[in-house]
């Protein structure tokens, strides 16, 4: 507990040094996902809530915590924020499609006898389940990509009003070309070094190469890696397209205005 406490007061110390107020804000946001995650945990637990429409109220709060309340109402949040739920929703139903066609879904092998004391019979889709916390697991990546990519191109619009649709985007792209291989080495070494003791079970249960591939528990990892990098990978146009739109329409009307005037 001492220890807990101590590296808490290091990390909000440095970041309420480093980034001032929005490192305040950053550092009461870690607590705000964490209050989100536990509440969406106690409700997904009721076999009559419908997980995919919790999911996407959960990703929207934290949406909302780490978009508005750290970097205010502006622009680019706006766009960033209309991009991640926009990629999340369209991500969510890929990967139930994925989870049901691969039945990753449950338990593997490995682990039945550690819950053959426990009934099974819960009463809750392990599809949706399964869907949730892929989803879960990439809501910030996404978030952090969109972020990325919307606040550079207020910027360049900022500098340059007269910029067009086309050229904006294309911004966009190239900022977003830019980011992609770090965000997705990111989630995989993210991913895999919390997942290394799973591959040191394997190794003590001596799996063969084969027969880690096909592990459920290995897939179901894998996927969550994947459906991860799709996410990241698809929210660079998305984002690019809808902030490209919303400022050079912006744009637009002020210039409407301006001459009426």
């Amino acid at each position: 507990m001492n220890t807990l406490f101590v590296l808490s007061a290091i990390l909000f110390l440095l970041m309420a040094i480093i980034g001032g107020g929005k490192g305040v804000r950053s550092f009461l946001a870690i607590f705000f996902n964490f209050g989100v995650l536990i509440v969406f945990i106690i409700i997904m637990n009721d076999p009559n809530v419908n997980l995919i429409i919790l999911t996407i109220v959960a990703c929207t709060v934290i949406s909302c915590i780490n978009l508005f309340y750290i970097n205010g109402w502006n622009t680019k949040t706006k766009t960033a924020f209309i991009s991640s739920v926009f990629t999340t929703v369209l991500l969510l139903f890929f990967i139930i499609i994925v989870t049901n066609k691969a039945m990753i879904q449950g338990f593997g092998g490995e682990e039945i006898e550690e819950l053959s004391m426990f009934s099974l019979y819960i009463g809750i889709d392990f599809v949706k389940v399964g869907a949730a916390v892929i989803i879960m697991s990439t809501i910030g990546a996404i978030i952090d990509t969109a972020i990325s990519i919307s606040s550079p191109m207020r910027e360049i619009h900022y500098h340059h009003p007269s910029i067009s649709r086309t050229d904006l985007f294309s911004s966009g792209l190239s900022i977003g070309r830019d980011i992609l291989g770090t965000s997705t080495n990111t989630l995989f070494f993210a991913f895999f070094g919390g997942y290394l003791a799973l591959l040191i079970w394997f190794k003590d249960l001596s799996y063969s190469l084969g027969e880690i591939v096909n592990s459920k528990i290995f897939s179901a990892e894998m996927i969550t890696i994947l459906c991860a990098g799709i996410g990241v990978t698809l929210v660079i146009p998305i984002t690019s397209w809808i902030t490209a739109f919303f400022l050079v329409k912006t744009n637009k009307n002020n210039e409407t205005i301006d001459e009426r005037l």
